[in-house]
């Protein structure tokens, strides 16, 4: 399984962890898995951080 999936998992269970029921709970969910995928996108090298703040990784 790769890293994107796995810190997507670990955001949604830290997510329903934190704020157990409702709405809120919900939202903040879904929250914790944006976050979570955002960090696997970039350890699976797929994001690149460096080019989209202007510094590129490459001449």
């Amino acid at each position: 399984m790769s890293a994107t999936k796995w810190c997507l998992g670990v955001g949604l269970v830290l997510g329903i962890v934190l704020a157990f029921g409702g709405w809120y709970a919900f939202l903040l969910a879904v929250l914790f898995g944006l976050i979570g995928m955002l960090v696997g996108l970039v350890a699976d090298g797929r994001l690149d951080l460096a080019s989209m703040f202007g510094r590129a990784s490459s001449r």
